[in-house]
């Protein structure tokens, strides 16, 4: 397989770039203030690793591979569709932490090695998510004071 074209590189980053461009406007542009400090310090922050990246990729300074295989692709299908269920409908129709909760578990089940026939498997991906969402709770809630989607649940 041969590396991606140049112009390949260019085309993606440039739209990467323009996406955490209108993030970071979206997320400066909102109110109250202090409910978007948190996405307004990670909007910034991939803001400008998107647009650094465009600009290697205009100067031609960039290492580029050889891009996703189709195998790849086809193991990483099943978690795509998860996050796109999960980013355009779970996350506010379910609420945040029970719409994460859920996604994570089916990640976990979906990647997870160990046989599904075997119950300590399914104990340890239990235990693997409550602990995920402890954290995601204590980070979210409690540490920055993020403003989360809230529907049904909570």
């Amino acid at each position: 397989m041969s590396d991606l074209p140049r112009s390949q590189h260019i085309i993606a980053s440039g739209l990467i770039a323009g996406v955490g461009i209108s993030v970071a406007y979206i997320s400066f542009t909102q109110e109250p203030a202090d409910a978007f400090v948190f996405p307004r310090l990670i909007s910034s922050v991939f803001a400008v690793l998107a647009i650094w990246t465009f600009a290697k990729a205009i100067l031609g300074r960039t290492k580029v591979g050889n891009g996703i295989s189709s195998d790849a692709m086809r193991k990483m299908l099943p978690g795509l569709i998860v996050a796109i269920i999960y980013v355009f409908w779970a996350a506010k129709g379910l609420g945040f932490y029970t719409a994460t909760t859920i996604a994570f578990f089916v990640l976990v089940s979906l990647y997870d090695p160990a046989p599904h026939s075997d119950i300590k498997s399914w104990i340890k991906r239990i235990l693997i998510t409550a602990g995920f969402m402890a954290v995601m709770y204590g980070l979210f809630a409690a540490l920055l004071n993020v403003f989360t989607p809230r529907e049904i649940f909570f």
